[in-house]
């Protein structure tokens, strides 16, 4: 009964192991991804981000982390969340991510007028070449995340305990098996 016992532990915390690992490689990703690239890497035309300010609340809170997917222009619709690369006022060389309240065609380019929904004033007009893609969703789960990791004690709990969990248990298997 006990090697039963001995058998399902082990393949139990081998289970275990593998998510806690999958998880801190997850997140170590998409932090990595998103911080170091700049947000200039696309997966498949798909594009991570952190909202940084309250111009989209209720819709986006900050450390919300959004996913939006590259579209073409012509299938840009007024409503729609776009996410862009400011270039003059107060949003030069910024990523912003705001509401299509306008779309002018004027034949040569489409200008998109955007707004943040908290704000009381219009964004500078911006082109096509300017928008990194539309909002798909929120992902509640990497926002957690996020809202967890930009504290230091949160990202102690989230990274660094299960690694610490991981190297306690691979020394305690060693042990075990010169037993």
């Amino acid at each position: 009964m006990t090697s039963v016992n001995n058998k399902f532990f082990k393949i139990i915390t081998a289970v275990f192991k593998v998510a806690v690992v999958l998880l801190v490689v997850f997140i170590v990703s998409v932090i990595l991804i998103q911080r170091i690239f700049d947000n200039n890497v696309t997966i498949g035309g798909y594009r991570i981000f952190t909202i940084i300010t309250g111009s989209m609340e209720p819709e986006y809170k900050v450390l919300d982390v959004i996913v939006s997917k590259e579209r073409s222009p012509e299938n840009i619709e007024v409503g729609d969340d776009v996410v862009y690369l400011g270039e003059e006022g107060g949003f030069e060389n910024k990523v912003v991510t705001h509401r299509v309240i306008k779309i002018d065609d004027s034949g040569d380019e489409l200008i998109f007028h955007t707004q943040g929904i908290a704000n009381h004033q219009e964004d500078p007009p911006i082109t096509s070449d300017q928008v990194y893609g539309v909002v798909l969703f929120k992902s509640h789960t990497l926002s957690f995340i996020s809202k967890v990791v930009s504290h230091p004690i949160g990202f102690m709990f989230l990274v660094m305990v299960p690694l610490a969990i991981l190297i306690v248990s691979e020394v305690m298997y060693k042990i075990d098996e010169k037993d």
